[in-house]
């Protein structure tokens, strides 16, 4: 199932397109010799948006759900991702342990955590979902709308261990992304691997530090391709002192507002883009999609009512936003089925395993996808993302482009790997 691109064939998107495929050995070098230094998050799910001039990463989890969005002609590669990443941390690995996020009775979220258990299962492990809940007190079926069923239970913790009754796992898979901070029943493990590790949580993580990250990515990437940075990163602001609640630190987030858009501005103007730059304001931590304003003009944040302001704030966990992160707004214009839709890009370790397409019919070009009434249906790449066919016309060729998105998923996903490696705080200081 190919995307619709609604924009002219031709133009910068294209160009980006033609002169990754004419580099791609001097690319998949690159990532080569960028993965000798550097350690990929175990496993990323990158939302990418296409706006034909310009090709960005707006988000990166690193505690992805939504496996169970890929199709199973993604499996296989799913599964030997899982067996060289799991072989890289414990080689001798037989018992998984995956702990879920807490509010785990979304029936879709729990499809998520059966495809992950079958894709460990597969790569050799015996694979337990276990439940750092409270409301998690016994071994709990829920059975799913395609009349398969899932088992949660409740974790044990011992002294120095994580486990469940009878099961002691060598590794712990995280698929709860800590937005309430890292619980202390994960702390402290003794000769257990926890992936990701506690400060890829959002407790600690920093939507801007990533992009940060991606930025100095961004440069190096543009510099060996011969391409200006700027058509694959999304610049930003970061504000740390809004309180939407009192209405305070406006000011702090006016000037940023106003000082971003007068740079996408000048870009739009280099490049002859006629659209209407705007901003995304979000909470610069957390998830869910959660906290997003689309700022077409800096009168726009005078004239906010309570109710647009309220959206960004508190978070689902109850906490109130002061630290915001304002992101040029990069467009979309794919559609599928007449709806505006992005591409999401799955990699596990660093191999891109696969990703579809999260679809919104309410929604316009210029917002926040990740909402509630979004598809977030199996959509998938109709193709693998790892073979693209050279010498197809750009725009012209489903791989090629998906070979694309996956180049910039992984950019992302290594910005994420620097990230990770600039918050370790067993990390070796060499002040």
């Amino acid at each position: 199932m190919v995307p619709h691109l609604i924009t002219a064939l031709a133009g910068p998107i294209n160009e980006l397109e033609q002169r990754i495929l004419e580099s791609m050995p001097a690319i998949e070098r690159w990532f080569r010799l960028e993965w000798m230094e550097h350690t990929p998050p175990f496993y990323t799910s990158v939302d990418v948006r296409n706006a034909g001039f310009k090709l960005a990463p707006v988000d990166t989890n690193l505690f992805p759900g939504g496996w169970n969005n890929l199709t199973p002609e993604m499996l296989p590669l799913a599964v030997q991702a899982a067996m060289a990443a799991i072989e890289k941390i414990c080689p001798e690995a037989r018992n998984l342990l995956v702990i879920p996020e807490n509010h785990t009775r979304n029936t879709f979220y729990l499809a998520n955590l059966l495809q992950l258990k079958r894709i460990f299962h597969m790569a050799g492990l015996n694979v337990r979902i276990g439940s750092i809940s409270a409301d998690i007190k016994e071994p709990t079926t829920v059975q799913l709308p395609t009349g398969e069923s899932i088992e949660l239970e409740p974790v044990v913790r011992s002294k120095t261990r994580l486990g469940l009754k009878d099961f002691d796992p060598c590794t712990i898979l995280l698929n709860n992304d800590l937005s309430a901070g890292a619980p202390g029943i994960l702390e402290d493990l003794h000769e257990q691997y926890l992936l990701p590790p506690l400060h890829a949580g959002w407790s600690v993580r920093r939507k801007s530090r990533h992009f940060q990250s991606y930025e100095e990515v961004a440069k190096r990437f543009g510099k060996m391709l011969g391409i200006d940075p700027w058509l694959i990163n999304p610049m930003y602001n970061r504000c740390g002192e809004v309180d939407f609640a009192q209405g305070t630190g406006m000011e702090c987030l006016t000037e940023n507002v106003d000082a971003l858009l007068t740079r996408v501005r000048r870009k739009y103007k280099e490049y002859g883009i006629q659209e209407k730059p705007f901003v995304i304001v979000k909470a610069d931590n957390g998830t869910c999609g959660v906290g997003i304003m689309t700022v077409r003009d800096v009168k726009d944040l005078d004239q906010a009512t309570g109710r647009t302001r309220s959206k960004v704030a508190p978070d689902p966990e109850g906490r109130e936003v002061h630290d915001v992160i304002i992101q040029e707004g990069v467009q979309t214009y794919e559609r599928m089925h007449d709806a505006v839709a992005e591409p999401v890009v799955y990699m596990m370790d660093r191999y891109v395993v696969g990703g579809f397409y999260r679809v919104h019919p309410e929604r316009g070009i210029d917002e926040n996808l990740n909402a509630p009434g979004a598809g977030f249906v199996p959509l998938a790449f109709a193709e693998s993302t790892r073979l693209p066919q050279p010498g197809e016309k750009p725009g012209a060729s489903a791989p090629n482009r998906f070979y694309m998105y996956g180049v910039i998923g992984r950019l992302a996903m290594l910005a994420a790997s620097y990230e990770l490696e600039a918050t370790d705080p067993d990390a070796e200081s060499y002040d």
